[in-house]
C-alpha cells in the first residue's frame, strides 16, 4: 500500500467503486493521522474513484474543527456530510484508525428484505466477526452517528446502517478495505442461498469458532 494515508484511501476508493460497492460520491472514507488529534476524511461530494491527495480534508477528532497537519495549513474543503459518523467512531474506539462507509447493493438489499448477513466462511468469521444492524436514522445526522458509535463500542467492526449503507472500521486502512470486501461477499452468498430457497439450510461458522476469534490478540489479525 502507498505510504501516505490519503494515497491509501484513494486506492480503496477506486477499488470499491470498481467492485460495485458504491456509486460515484455515495460513500466516504477516513483515516486517523498518527500522533495527531485529527483524521483525513473525504471532502464533500468527492467521487471515490477519482480521489487524489487534494480530495481530502483534515478534521480534529475532538471537536470537528479544521485541522492543520504538519506544515499544511487548515484545509478549505468541507468534509463529507457523514463527518459526525466518522468522528463518533474514532471517539468511541481508540483502537480504530480507519473508517470506510459504503453503500453495497447486496448488503442493502438483504436489509430491505429483513434478512441479516450470514457468516458463511472462516474468512468471513476472521475478518468480519459478527455483523450488527443499526436501525434507520437520517443519514448525516448526529443520531445515526451516536447510535452507530454506541453499537461499535463493544468491538463490533462491521455494521449495516439500515436502508442507508454499511460502515467498517479497523486499525489500518488495508484491513478496513478487506473488511468492506468480505462484508459484501458474505452478503452475496447469503442472497444466493435466499434466491435458491435454501437460506434455512445455510450453515454458518460455528459460534465457538467466533468466540475463539473474539479472544485472540489484536496482533493476530494479519492484513
Amino acid at each position: 500500500m502507498p505510504g501516505d494515508l490519503r494515497d491509501q484511501l484513494a486506492h480503496v476508493g477506486y477499488d470499491v467503486v470498481q467492485a460495485g460497492l458504491v456509486c460515484g460520491s455515495g460513500g466516504n472514507l477516513s483515516a486517523r493521522i498518527p500522533d495527531e488529534d485529527a483524521c483525513w476524511v473525504t471532502a464533500s461530494g468527492a467521487w471515490l474513484d477519482r480521489l487524489s491527495r487534494t480530495g481530502f480534508t483534515a478534521v480534529r477528532v475532538s471537536d470537528g474543527a479544521p485541522a492543520s497537519v504538519g506544515a499544511l495549513p487548515p484545509p478549505r474543503l468541507a468534509p463529507t456530510s457523514e463527518i459526525a459518523l466518522h468522528l463518533a467512531l474514532y471517539r468511541a474506539r481508540p483502537d480504530v484508525n480507519a473508517v470506510v462507509h459504503l453503500h453495497p447493493q447486496t448488503a442493502l438489499l438483504l436489509d430491505a428484505l429483513g434478512e441479516h448477513i450470514r457468516i458463511v466462511t472462516t474468512d468471513h468469521a476472521f475478518y468480519l466477526g459478527r455483523v450488527s444492524t443499526v436501525p434507520f436514522r437520517l443519514p448525516g445526522s448526529t443520531e445515526v452517528a451516536a447510535l452507530t458509535a454506541a453499537m461499535a463500542a463493544d468491538g463490533t467492526d462491521c455494521l449495516v446502517l439500515s436502508q442507508h449503507g454499511c460502515v467498517v472500521m479497523a486499525d489500518s486502512v488495508e484491513l478496513a478495505h478487506k473488511r468492506a470486501r468480505y462484508l459484501e461477499e458474505a452478503a452475496v452468498l447469503t442472497y444466493r442461498a435466499l434466491t435458491l430457497g435454501r437460506l434455512d439450510n445455510l450453515r454458518e461458522v460455528p459460534e465457538e469458532f467466533l468466540d475463539r476469534l473474539a479472544t485472540r490478540p489484536a496482533s493476530a489479525v494479519t492484513v
